[in-house]
């Protein structure tokens, strides 16, 4: 039996330049070095998985644990096959778990998990954010976690080269010899970047802001890094770059603080001076009286001889902003108004048109009374 453990299957020389001979002994306990490592992930799992469960739904733990998960589990399997390694080709393991290329294979699984961790935390503070009266946060929350996974995977890439023997410093000087090709490349990124910045910082709108942005209308869904969407009232989606936006200019519906009703009233010139003034008073009447109305300021005046009806002009807001509640107002104001003018005698106006003749030839007026043929 001991010759059998002591067969050589193979021999080389390890990267310290120490010549091994790997024997079936050897083998057995790398195999069995592997198999441990198995057991313990799937331990770790189990263990993991139990704690998840444990904690608290939306919890700070239940994000960690989770987020342990499946990372951590790669993390020991992948150090078990380096252990078995090790110890097959006769190498110090204490030394081998501390060399740059293990720890070039392990630092994907980190990028994993620190990636998964920004994801739970992401979607619990985006629960929070929605339960929050302001918007802001709520297209903040995923700005900065692409943000946070950018800069995770750029540092973790740079770890990686840099412990495989890479000089960082020599490769991102190469980088910057195309950086002005990269940058003219990515000019428009940049600027949708930058515009980003902006609009986070000014805050012109936020998410589920209604906003007349050019020639487009609608409500803000989305606001990210390099643009922001909006729902329009079509139920279309547009996309609009950022750098757009900080040349554009923006009108913001949604930060009315009152909604405007402006109309003109044209009633017939069979109206005598005291009806008119009558009609006026009461509209005021019926505007003061109406508490959905603003009182601070409103207009109500006869302001013009216009070429078919005397104009009686109206201005006014309602102390609501939402465009249903707007509207339903504005008809019972303009119900409430044809009422009153009604009950004083008035009549609405239309367009009309009186055509006067100075001289007609002889014999058209005989013609005019004659009756058509049936």
């Amino acid at each position: 039996m001991k010759n059998l453990l002591d067969y050589e299957l193979f021999a080389g020389t390890n990267p310290s330049g120490e010549a091994y001979i790997v024997t079936v002994e050897d083998l057995g306990i790398a195999l069995l070095v592997v198999i441990v490592g198995l057991a313990l992930s799937w331990t770790i799992k189990r263990v993991f998985s139990a704690l998840a469960k444990r904690a608290r739904p939306g919890s700070t733990r239940e994000a960690v644990f989770s987020a342990f998960d499946g990372p951590l589990r790669w993390i020991f399997l992948v150090a078990a096959l380096w252990v078995s390694y090790l110890l097959a080709t006769h190498q110090p393991i204490r030394a081998g778990l501390l060399s740059p290329i293990f720890l070039a294979t392990e630092l994907p699984f980190l990028i994993w998990f620190a990636n998964q961790l920004i994801n739970n935390f992401t979607a619990i503070w985006g629960e929070k954010a929605e339960n929050t009266e302001g918007t802001f946060d709520d297209q903040l929350v995923p700005v900065v976690s692409t943000l946070a996974k950018v800069l995770i995977v750029v540092v973790g890439v740079l770890l990686v080269f840099q412990n495989l023997g890479y000089q960082v410093g020599s490769l991102l000087a190469g980088l910057g010899l195309g950086g002005a090709a990269i940058a003219l490349a990515s000019k428009d990124t940049i600027a949708n970047l930058f515009g980003s910045i902006v609009i986070f910082v000014d805050r012109p709108f936020q998410v589920g802001d209604w906003v007349e942005i050019g020639e487009h209308e609608g409500t803000i869904e989305e606001v990210g890094l390099r643009v922001t969407r909006i729902r329009t009232f079509a139920n279309s989606l547009i996309t609009i770059p950022n750098s757009t936006l900080t040349t554009t200019a923006i009108n913001n519906w949604s930060r009315m603080q009152k909604r405007r009703i402006k109309l003109t009233i044209g009633v017939t010139y069979d109206a005598t001076p005291d009806q008119l003034k009558a009609a006026v008073d009461g509209i005021l009447e019926a505007l003061h009286g109406d508490r959905r109305i603003a009182q601070d300021f409103m207009l109500v005046n006869f302001t013009n001889f216009g070429a078919s009806s005397l104009e009686i002009f109206v201005y006014c807001f309602t102390l609501t902003t939402r465009w249903d509640e707007y509207m339903q107002i504005r008809e019972e104001v303009l119900f409430e108004f044809m009422r009153r003018l009604h009950d004083l005698g008035l009549s609405f106006a239309f367009p009309s048109q009186s055509l006067y003749i100075e001289s007609m030839p002889p014999g058209a007026p005989q013609a005019m009374d004659r009756q058509l043929p049936h």
